[in-house]
């Protein structure tokens, strides 16, 4: 089985899959505590990824730099975070209006790209990134 190496292709699945993320949650904090319904899924997740590890042979911890340990604590300490928010904003609220705010991480990213990784986005780039902010606005819009 030849498995893609296009990152269009694994995008495209990450957005499906965190569709299926904000209505399979909605769904399952209804009467748990949001902190505690992160706690699950983080469980799940953590789970998950240590069986793909081992069956890839990717277990390789000594090839990480001290450096990579560093940004990949960071951006563990930054999901997690973002996760227990999530949950508690499923909690609230609903779930078609929840995500999208969720998604202005896009816009984010490439504001964040842009100052911190030196990353060029063209003027359409950014009309793009201007019409997401837009769009999630008015889906999360009440009324």
């Amino acid at each position: 089985m030849r498995v893609s190496t296009s990152w269009l292709f694994w995008a495209l699945l990450s957005a499906g899959f965190a569709a299926l993320t904000a209505v399979l949650a909605k769904l399952g904090v209804g009467a748990v505590n949001p902190d505690l319904a992160t706690f699950i899924r983080t469980l799940v997740v953590v789970a998950m990824a240590g069986l793909i590890v081992a069956a890839t042979g990717a277990w390789q911890v000594s090839a990480v730099s001290g450096r990579g340990w560093l940004f990949l604590v960071l951006s563990g300490l930054a999901t997690g975070a973002s996760w227990l928010c999530y949950f508690r904003a499923l909690k609230l609220g609903e779930a078609a209006r929840v995500a999208p705010i969720d998604k202005l991480s896009v816009v984010f990213v490439a504001v964040f790209a842009a100052l911190f990784l030196g990353e060029k986005l063209s003027a359409v780039n950014w009309g793009g990134v201007a019409l997401i902010a837009l769009g999630a606005l008015l889906v999360a819009r009440q009324g």
